[in-house]
């Protein structure tokens, strides 16, 4: 089938699903259905094969089976699966969120902008009409006040005139448009720097809230209600986890609890811990960058304070980079009044999503099924078995990872959020928090950690089977390839929010050893040629001196005083006697050559002339 039918059958799935499901009361948006058509194709309890075309028959059997999943009110997957869905819809970075509240606000600001920078203005009436335009769009975007309140409107027409008066609107209008833009926004940081400083100075501040002092209000409170609904998930989680660890013990029981649907609350209820998680690890980050501007807002009203003082004119190469610099300030400070109360807004419509649990579970029925049970926390269960170390000698072939031998050991990406691997695998998809302690198992450039160090052991002896039982329970249960972190198996339930992190390449480990190394000074003996001289004038130099060698003549003198002044001493090796012995004695003696030649040192002729005198013996005179 082309992509583009392929695309078109799909879209009419899901506006048939969305359909259905409103004629019986349920809205459903399109992202929800979408999901919801992947989850039923990919489960192998339905039947369909992935390599083949859909039929009639298939597409209304599809069709039927998401209606009825979405319209089954009771079930704690499906809130599960509206739970990521939303997330993934209304949550990003707090880099992606500024971003875009930059953008938007940039947008809204665009037509005050072009009414400016395309004015044509030539009249009396018409430049203070522009001046008046000028003054809205610095308010507009400072959002230090409404344009309505004339006490606003008239404190900073004043802070404007006082450093762009309308006369110079002339000179404004002669430059282009990009120049305009940048002097707008220019003019807005020093008036917005202004209102501030005389607000600190209670000479002024119309209509500025006092935003520190609010975030740091509400921030607490934010954090607080977090920190609640956290502790309430998590021990909701810990009593299904000890439930279904009886479970997992006792197979009757098993049968007893399967229309309780166990797991699946666990699933949601562990799935809001980790959003709740994220949530506030956001709102710490904006808690510490309240603090820190809190600090530089207190530093920056000082140093204008000792600049200004009671002059009456300062210069503006002093002033204007410390109003610009207020202004900047007090932009983050709003972006962190938006970005805490959107979070907060996320944590609120995140609780809706727990609601199946009082129904399937009242506290009658929790406390039946948990008596005789001790519910143990994530911190007691890591405890327990935090000296339950792996060997390293029982491993030769698998890599292991520990605290003290990697650097960045608690950045490193765990698979399946950290959970046991094995546990979940052998358990029919119980979730028990791996302990860092007992080591990290790395695997194919991924890295898994462990409940038990039986637990480790087993999952290292074969990993590829217990991975492929993991993938084939999240078919069944779809909301766990979100919640483990599954997308590289299921790319095409990948969400957007994390779309960015696919093609980036995940943290490697910093292993740490001891090594030593040791060089030799000189592993080449030395090839420098002590007599090499590569200057042609020393060379001659040497020549001549061994040339004038043949007239000088060497004198000594040695008088009382320097006689026997030093010491000379000499060390010869003793003869050494050899002797050799054989059957026969001979011996034989010839003359010793004796030739001599006289003359030829020279003389005081230029011709050398020699006499050769041989005074060898004859042989019988010997």
């Amino acid at each position: 089938m082309p992509p583009t039918q392929a695309e078109s059958v799909i879209k009419n799935i899901i506006r048939e699903i969305g359909q259905e499901c409103a004629a019986h009361g349920e809205i459903v948006s399109e992202t929800l259905a979408a999901f919801m058509v992947k989850a039923v194709v990919l489960d192998p309890r339905n039947g369909f094969n992935m390599d083949r075309t859909l039929m009639k028959s298939d597409v209304q059997k599809l069709v039927k089976l998401c209606v009825s999943r979405l319209l089954d009110s009771k079930n704690p997957s499906l809130d599960t699966i509206k739970m990521q869905v939303y997330f993934d819809m209304n949550y990003t970075s707090r880099e992606e969120f500024l971003e875009e509240h930059h953008r938007i606000l940039e947008t809204r600001l665009g037509s005050v902008v072009r009414e400016i920078t395309d004015n044509r203005a030539c009249t009396r009436e018409e430049l203070g009409s522009l001046y008046r335009k000028v003054v809205s769009y610095v308010l507009l975007r400072s959002g230090l006040g409404s344009p309505t309140d004339i006490k606003v409107v008239r404190e900073a027409t004043a802070a404007l005139q006082s450093i762009f008066p309308q006369a110079e609107l002339g000179t404004f209008l002669t430059l282009s448009k990009k120049d305009k833009e940048r002097q707008l926004k220019e003019l807005t940081m020093i008036v917005t720097g202004i209102r501030l400083f005389n607000r600190d100075c209670a000479k002024g501040g119309e209509g500025i809230d006092d935003l520190p002092a609010i975030l740091q209000e509400a921030i607490p409170a934010t954090t607080q209600h977090i920190d609640s609904q956290l502790q309430t998930a998590q021990d909701q989680a810990y009593r299904y986890t000890a439930i279904l660890e009886k479970v997992a013990k006792n197979p009757l029981m098993s049968m007893e609890l399967q229309p309780f649907m166990l797991k699946e609350a666990l699933y949601n209820v562990r799935q809001y811990e980790i959003f709740l998680q994220i949530i506030l690890s956001d709102i710490i980050t904006c808690a510490q960058e309240v603090e820190m501007m809190i600090k530089q807002l207190g530093a920056h009203l000082e140093q204008l304070k000792m600049t200004i003082k009671s002059k009456t004119a300062v210069p503006t190469s002093q002033v204007f980079p410390t109003f610009i610099a207020l202004s900047n300030l007090w932009t983050s400070f709003q972006d962190e009044t938006v970005l805490v109360s959107v979070l907060s807004n996320l944590t609120t419509h995140l609780e809706p999503f727990l609601g199946t649990h009082e129904l399937l579970f009242p506290e009658k029925v929790m406390q039946n099924l948990l008596d005789g049970l001790t519910v143990k926390t994530d911190v007691c269960r890591m405890k327990e078995h935090m000296e339950d170390r792996v060997h390293l000698v029982d491993f030769r072939k698998q890599e292991w990872l520990f605290p003290e031998t990697t650097a960045n050991f608690d950045k490193l990406l765990i698979q399946y959020r950290g959970f046991c691997a094995y546990t979940f695998a052998t358990t029919d998809g119980l979730l028990l928090p791996g302990n860092l302690a007992i080591g990290i198992l790395k695997y194919k450039e991924k890295y898994y950690t462990f409940s038990t160090r039986d637990a480790a052991y087993l999952f290292a002896e074969s990993p590829e089977k217990y991975i492929d039982l993991i993938k084939e329970k999240a078919k069944k249960n779809v909301e766990l390839i979100q919640l483990l972190e599954l997308h590289q198996q299921f790319e095409t339930l990948i969400p957007y929010s994390q779309m960015k992190d696919v093609d980036k390449h995940p943290i490697k480990p910093i292993t740490k050893c001891e090594s030593s190394t040791q060089t030799d000074t000189h592993i080449l003996p030395p090839t420098i040629v002590r007599s090499y001289e590569w200057n042609e004038w020393e060379l001659r130099r040497k020549a001549i001196k061994l040339a004038n060698l043949r007239q000088k003549v060497t004198h000594s003198v040695q008088t009382d005083l320097s006689h026997m002044r030093r010491e000379n001493c000499s060390q010869v090796y003793p003869p050494k006697d050899v002797s050799t012995q054989s059957m026969r004695e001979g011996g034989t003696r010839v003359p010793r050559p004796q030739i001599y030649i006289a003359g030829l040192r020279g003389g005081q002729s230029k011709i050398t002339c020699g006499v050769k005198v041989n005074l060898t013996r004859a042989v019988d005179e010997t």
